[in-house]
């Protein structure tokens, strides 16, 4: 064959090469995870973030669901050692710490892990980006480090069929789940979609139970399932007292306890995020920092 023949071959070629490539899905970048303990999942392009400083309050802060805390520390220590762990979903009320809950565990378990050990990772998923959930478990399962994949306020709405992707990723497939991965989500819904939508189709079905249980099986995939219920005033006190301790506020107990009262009444409700609301709004009317 004539070398210009073979010179217009291989340019064409390499034409070929770079379209193909165009095609193909971006590949995640080198992301050094020892960088830092936690990350947030960006795809296109598949991009793990890494979070310097994480938003999250201390373990002992968090009051009123001893029992689920516990119960969700011990799982993940036991994940941590290698040891079999369930995923998690954590759902009930709202503003009762859930995801706060999940961030301060993982603190927790991480800073006891033995000096040279992988430490324990914290990435977080967008709900958005479920469908991308099987490309980011292929990154990781080849790590050394140990992974929760963590997705706050998880829920499906009516048409969106993304959970068959996610039912698919914890426990279905080949392959299964990665034995360096869980996953925790935080939900308002037990079932994680509206109850309407459950409803329509046991109403609409030819065959309504098995309609039913195709969208209920969802939340079968997490092993433990962690109910947050409306807190007792006396927890929410116990909250407050819990802030104005440990960021050494200076004001006195009666006044502290009208205050609160007051401040839980004018919102119509009393909760974790509505005692850190106030605890915010009391440290700025008394003109003292938080501690970070």
């Amino acid at each position: 064959m004539p070398e210009t023949r073979m010179d217009e071959v291989a340019k064409r070629l390499d034409r070929l090469i770079e379209a193909v490539e165009r095609l193909a899905p971006p590949v995640a970048p080198n992301t050094d995870l020892s960088s830092a303990d936690c990350f947030v999942w960006q795809p296109s392009p598949d991009f793990l973030g890494p979070v310097t400083k994480v938003n999250r309050v201390d373990l002992g802060l968090i009051r009123g669901v001893d029992r689920v805390r516990d119960i969700l520390f011990d799982n993940t220590q036991r994940f941590a050692d290698g040891l079999p762990a369930n995923n998690v979903l954590l759902w009930g009320a709202r503003g009762m710490g859930k995801s706060s809950l999940v961030k301060a565990v993982h603190a927790a378990v991480s800073a006891a892990s033995p000096d040279g050990a992988p430490r324990l990772k914290l990435v977080e998923i967008h709900r958005e980006d479920i469908d991308s959930l099987p490309r980011l478990m292929s990154i990781l399962k080849a790590s050394e480090h140990r992974f929760i994949l963590f997705c706050d306020d998880l829920s499906f709405d009516h048409d969106d069929t993304s959970y068959k992707s996610l039912k698919a990723a914890l426990e279905g497939g080949v392959e299964g789940r990665p034995d360096n991965i869980v996953f925790y989500a935080t939900s308002n819904r037990r079932h994680l979609l509206p109850r309407d939508m459950i409803e329509n189709e046991r109403s609409t079905a030819i065959n309504p139970a098995e309609a039913v249980e195709e969208k209920v099986s969802l939340s079968d995939r997490f092993g433990l399932w962690l109910g947050f219920h409306n807190c007792s005033q006396d927890d929410y006190l116990d909250m407050i007292d819990g802030y104005v301790a440990y960021h050494a506020l200076e004001i006195d107990a009666e006044t502290l306890r009208a205050d609160a009262l007051e401040w839980a009444t004018t919102r119509g409700a009393r909760s974790g995020r509505v005692a850190w609301q106030f605890i915010q709004d009391l440290a700025g009317r008394l003109g003292q920092h938080l501690r970070v």
